[in-house]
Formats: C-alpha cells, structure tokens, sequence
C-alpha cells in the first residue's frame, strides 16, 4: 500500500474511498511492511484541485502512481512515484494523497486552506500516535503550503519532521509565525523558491488582505531561521552547489513557471534524498548559498529564454 488517499472534509481527515474510518486505513497502511521503517509524506496541492472532481482532483492525477488525464496537461506528474513510492521491497515508506476543496475564488480558496490546515495537523497527529518516533513529512505546493504551514501551528511538537513549501502561496509574516509554533520549531523547513515564480507572488499580493499591512509572498525572502532553510532553484549558485553535491537539478528554461518546483528535472530525487534522511537539514544549509536573485530578476531582458510557458518533466 504506498499510496493512500485521505480528503479534508469540514476540518477533518477521512478516507477518500470506502466506508471505514481513518484509523482503519492508517492502521492497514502502517502494518504494511513494504512501508516499514520508509518515510511517511503526505503531499498537499493548491489552488484549482479538488476532492472528487473530473480532471481536478489529486488523488486520481498528480498524486496518483498512474495519473490520469496526462495528455490534457502536462503539469500532471505522479509525485509519489517520482518520490520512489511504489517500489518493491521492505521499508519504502508511505505517501499519502492529501485533497482539500482549493476551487472557486482565490478568496475562499486561501481561506478554506486554514481549515485543510486543521485537517493535516489531525491526520500527523492519529500517525504520530501509531508510530511515536516517526515523523511524518509534508510537502505543499502554492496553496498547499499555506495549508501546511497551517498545520504546523495545530500539530503536536515533533509531529511534523520535514515541511516542504513548493512555491509557497502565503504571506511572509503568517509563514514565519507557523514557523515560531511548538510545532513549527519542532520541525525542519525548506522553502523552495524561484524568481520564474514572482508574477504569482505579486497577483497574491494585490489580491489577498494579508494580515500584516504591506506584508510580502515568502517567496520575495524566504525563510530565516535556525531550523528553516530557503533554496532558490532559479539560481546559479545554487544550482552549482546541490551539482557539485550529485544533484544535478536542470537549468530554467522559463521566465515565469508556477510549477517549476517539482517539474523541475531533478527536483524530485532531491527531495527523496532529503526525505529519507540521505541529505541531512545541516548537509543542505552547508551547501547552500547565503544570497539569492532579487525580485524580477528573471523578468530582466535575457536573450533565447521563452517568457511564459511550463518545464516538462518526464511522466
């Protein structure tokens, strides 16, 4: 069982499929000795994906081992099994689809990702009781950051081991004060950022009310902490740094790209490495560079570089 799929439903985690509880689905997944001592992630998406559905909803496309709809869009990559998930043998752990209702208005979409927030913390916490001493790990892209971000605010301390932001879609100060949670110290965070992402930072900022007046997408900084680490994936330092380390993550080819972060070539084996523990919290913060490309950076005039479009990863 390597991939199992859980909806958020009115701020509480249920099974996506069949008529039995949480706990039975946890407990049938965990004994599975093909997860075994393995990492536990769960993947969170963003805005336009929804539980049930067509064409739109995660456990059945991006989250899927054989995605469906590929052919209509080329964003669609099966995460878990650019993870390694799904591969034979012991101790290969557990990815676990996790769908929120992120349609309609960007408004009710950033609000009703508090709500999936509660949601996530309820499900750490039901594994955390299973399995005390294993941390699960939760990865977000845009929205689905905000939503982890989220949890780490509600989830017991140690709960939550890695937090992986893909191009987080949330406001620096909300993002920093998840961070300063029990929670959120208890755990280690990685912002994955990009300046092919700052067309989408900037339409967040004039059509979201920040709680903090004048406030910024986290993806203008990033994160500064003692337990929090920002990669920049767009820039040339640290693209050299994580080479020069074996992990070879491909060039942009776009100026602007949302989803950049995980269909990236050679994203995906770099998270897994610093999933199972292969790229430690202090190997990554030694190997990365401490400055950064200023905004619209990638928006400067750059000769033979398309302006808008998406990278292709492989299905």
């Amino acid at each position: 069982m390597p991939v199992i799929c859980v909806t958020a439903r009115d701020g509480d985690p249920a099974p996506a499929f069949g008529t039995g509880g949480l706990g039975r689905l946890l407990d049938r997944a965990l004994a599975d000795p093909g997860v075994g001592d393995g990492p536990i992630t769960v993947m969170v998406h963003g805005f336009k994906y929804a539980p049930d559905v067509p064409r739109h909803c995660p456990h059945e496309t991006s989250f899927s081992l054989t995605p469906r709809h590929r052919e209509a869009d080329s964003r669609i990559v099966s995460w878990p099994r650019h993870l390694g998930f799904g591969r034979p043998g012991r101790d290969r752990g557990l990815a676990i689809s996790f769908a929120w209702p992120a349609r309609g208005s960007i408004w009710r979409a950033y609000r009703d990702a508090a709500v999936a927030g509660s949601a996530l913390a309820r499900l750490v916490d039901e594994i955390a009781a299973r399995q005390p001493g294993h941390p699960v790990h939760a990865m977000g892209h845009s929205l689905g950051a905000r939503v982890v971000l989220n949890a780490l605010g509600k989830s017991a301390p140690g709960a939550i081991g890695w937090a992986m932001l893909l191009a987080p879609a949330e406001f620096a100060a909300t993002a920093r004060a998840a961070v300063d949670t029990p929670g959120g110290r208890a755990a280690r965070i990685l912002a994955v950022t990009s300046r092919e992402n700052d067309i989408f930072d900037l339409l967040m900022e004039l059509f979201v009310t920040p709680d903090m007046r004048g406030d910024r997408m986290l993806g203008h900084r990033g994160l500064d902490a003692p337990h929090a680490l920002t990669m920049q994936i767009d820039h040339a330092e640290t693209l050299a740094a994580l080479r020069a380390a074996g992990h070879r993550l491909s060039a942009p080819t776009r100026r602007v790209c949302h989803w950049s972060p995980y269909l990236r070539p050679g994203a995906f084996p770099l998270y897994r490495a610093i999933l199972d523990g292969r790229m430690s919290f202090a190997r990554l913060r030694a190997l990365l560079p401490e400055d950064s490309d200023p905004r619209w950076a990638r928006l400067l005039p750059l000769r033979g570089v398309p302006a808008w479009g998406d990278a292709r990863l492989p299905h």
